[in-house]
C-alpha cells in the first residue's frame, strides 16, 4: 500500500501515486421505474471486473453521478466490491465520483465514500457560482477538501460540465504537491498538461490520467499513466491491450490499435451518455429499458441515431473477441 492508501499491484506501489492503467467509469443501469436495476448492474460489474480492467469509477459522468443519491452510491460501491471479491480481485481500486455545490458538502461526500469502501474520491470544481471561481478559489477548494478527506482526492478537470472552469497547469503544479491529491483526470484533452505534469512531478508523486481513450497513446508518450474511459464499458480488453502494448515498448502496435479505437470512441462521444448506454445495452444483451438515463436526460429513441451509434462503435468487435 502506498502512503496515500490506494491499493496497487507489486512494484507499482512505489512507482505510482495512483494505480496506472485503464479505469472504467461504470454505467449505472435503471429499470422502467427509474430505480437502479441491480440484476443488470451486477452483471455489468462482473463483465468489467472479469476482463482485466485496472480500476473502476462509480458515479462518474458516465455513471450519471448528478442523479444518484448518497445511499445509491454507497450501494454501488459495496456491490462492486463484493463482485470483485467473488472474482478474486478484492483489492481492485474503486473510486467514486462526487458532485457538490460547496466545499462543506464535498467533504461530507468524502466521508460517505470512505464509509462505503471507496479508495478515492473523484471530484469536479463546484460551478454554480462559476463567475466567482477564480484560480485562487479553485486551488483553495481542492486544498481544503484534500486536507479534510479521509481518502485521496482525484481532480476531475472537465470544463464542459462546469461552465468552462479549467484547472490549468499552474493550479495543477500547486495541487499536485498535496500529499492527499495523487492524480488528475484530464477530460479537457490537454496533452500539454500531461507533459507539464511530467516535467514537474515523478509518477510516485502525482499522475495524469487521460479522460478519454482516444488519446491514451499520445498521453503515455509524454508521461501519462493511463486513462478513465467510457469505451471500456464495452471494449475492456481492447483498452487494456492498448495500454499493455505501449508499456511493453510495442509502440507501433499500440498506435495502430489507438487509431482503430479512436473511431469507436467517436461513437461514444457523439452519442452522449444515452447513446453510450444504448450501444452497450444492445451489444451486451441488456434490457432495452435499462438503457434509459434518469430523467430529464432524454431517451435515445431516434432509430437512425441508434443504428449509427451501434455501427460506429462496432469497429472493435473483432479485436475484442480475439483477445483473451
Amino acid at each position: 500500500m502506498p502512503s496515500n492508501g490506494i491499493s496497487t499491484n507489486g512494484a507499482s506501489a512505489t512507482k505510482y501515486s495512483y494505480p496506472p492503467g485503464i479505469h472504467v467509469p461504470s454505467l449505472t443501469w435503471f429499470n422502467d421505474q427509474q430505480e437502479i436495476d441491480w440484476d443488470v448492474q451486477e452483471k455489468h460489474f462482473e463483465f468489467l471486473i472479469s476482463n482485466g480492467l485496472h480500476g473502476i469509477v462509480i458515479a462518474g459522468t458516465n455513471g450519471e453521478a448528478a442523479t444518484l443519491s448518497s445511499a445509491e452510491k454507497t450501494q454501488l460501491v459495496q456491490r462492486c466490491r463484493k463482485t470483485a471479491q467473488r472474482l478474486g480481485r478484492g483489492d481492485l481500486p474503486i473510486a467514486i465520483g462526487g458532485v457538490a455545490g460547496c466545499t462543506r458538502e464535498a467533504i461530507q461526500q468524502t466521508k460517505e465514500a470512505t464509509e462505503a469502501g471507496a479508495d478515492a474520491f473523484l471530484t469536479l470544481v463546484p460551478s454554480y457560482f462559476h463567475f466567482a471561481m477564480d484560480q485562487a478559489a479553485i486551488v483553495a477548494f481542492f486544498t481544503e477538501l484534500a486536507d479534510a478527506s479521509p481518502i485521496p482526492i482525484i481532480i476531475y478537470n472537465f470544463p464542459g460540465v462546469v461552465s468552462g472552469l479549467d484547472v490549468n497547469s499552474e493550479m495543477l503544479n500547486t495541487l499536485g504537491k498535496h500529499p492527499n491529491i495523487p492524480a488528475v483526470k484530464l477530460t479537457c484533452g490537454g496533452i500539454a498538461k500531461v507533459a507539464r505534469i511530467s516535467a514537474s512531478f515523478k509518477t510516485a508523486e502525482f499522475c495524469a490520467l487521460a479522460g478519454q481513450s482516444d488519446w491514451l497513446v499520445p498521453a503515455m508518450s509524454v508521461g501519462g499513466t493511463g486513462c478513465i474511459t467510457g469505451v471500456a464499458n464495452l471494449y475492456p480488453k481492447a483498452c487494456v491491450e492498448m495500454f499493455n502494448l505501449y508499456q511493453a515498448g510495442k509502440t507501433a502496435e499500440a498506435s495502430d490499435l489507438q487509431i482503430k479505437l479512436s473511431v469507436t470512441e467517436w461513437g461514444f462521444a457523439k452519442g452522449g451518455i444515452n447513446g453510450t448506454k444504448w450501444a452497450v445495452a444492445s451489444k451486451r444483451g441488456y434490457p432495452a429499458t435499462s438503457a434509459d438515463c434518469r430523467r430529464p436526460y432524454p431517451k435515445y429513441d431516434n432509430e437512425e441515431k441508434r443504428k449509427w451509434v451501434v455501427s460506429q462503435v462496432s469497429a472493435l468487435d473483432d479485436i475484442e473477441a480475439a483477445l483473451k
